[in-house]
């Protein structure tokens, strides 16, 4: 998982609200395992629509999605963040989000960012035409108008987030302490270690 501290560029203005994770990516798509090639199926049906912003030129490849109240609303589906990754995406603003999506995006590297309605209205305002910046360190959204929105996250988030550290990495990140543990636990009970290939 890629490090996310600082994320700028242009954003989808995606204001629509209750966008459930099969608006995100249609169940159709929900029979690979792998993450690559999602993208193209993301937003599928908004797609079909006329003038969407997901197919405007300008906001090709933009790192930021700045969606609606209660994003990523319904089934559980990882591959909501898959497919948002797929097309470039590392974080999305909104009033709320979905818990079960809002895990999912985490651990997959997406920095999910909830803000009032007045200031996700703003950010609408300014991503037609002009980049965004979220700084994780600072817990701050900003744009060249001198607006300035702070967000809260969970400590806990914000590390592995700013460490790029999944589950995977996470434990990985223990591996000394592991080690230790394991080593402790064949020398006080030998007779557990025994045939687990743990060393007494």
């Amino acid at each position: 998982m890629e490090p996310v501290r600082e994320v700028e560029g242009r954003a989808i203005p995606f204001g629509r609200k209750n966008v459930d994770t099969d608006l995100i990516i249609p169940a159709r798509w929900l029979k690979t395992i792998s993450r690559e090639g999602l993208g193209e199926g993301a937003f599928e049906s908004v797609r079909a629509e006329e003038g969407n912003v997901f197919d405007d030129p300008q906001f090709k490849n933009a790192p930021i999605l700045v969606a609606g109240d209660n994003f990523g609303c319904g089934s559980s589906r990882e591959h909501a963040a898959w497919a948002l990754l797929d097309m470039g995406v590392k974080a999305v603003i909104a009033p709320s989000f979905s818990d079960i999506f809002s895990g999912n995006a985490f651990k997959n590297g997406i920095l999910t960012v909830v803000l009032p309605q007045a200031q996700v209205d703003r950010l609408l305002e300014v991503a037609e035409t002009d980049p965004i910046t979220l700084n994780l360190d600072d817990q701050t959204v900003t744009t060249q108008f001198q607006d300035r929105f702070h967000f809260e996250i969970d400590p806990f988030r914000k590390h592995c987030l700013r460490e790029g550290l999944d589950e995977v990495g996470l434990t990985l990140s223990q591996d000394e302490v592991i080690s230790r543990y394991e080593k402790g636990q064949a020398e006080n009970m030998p007779w557990f270690a025994k045939g687990t290939g743990v060393a007494a």
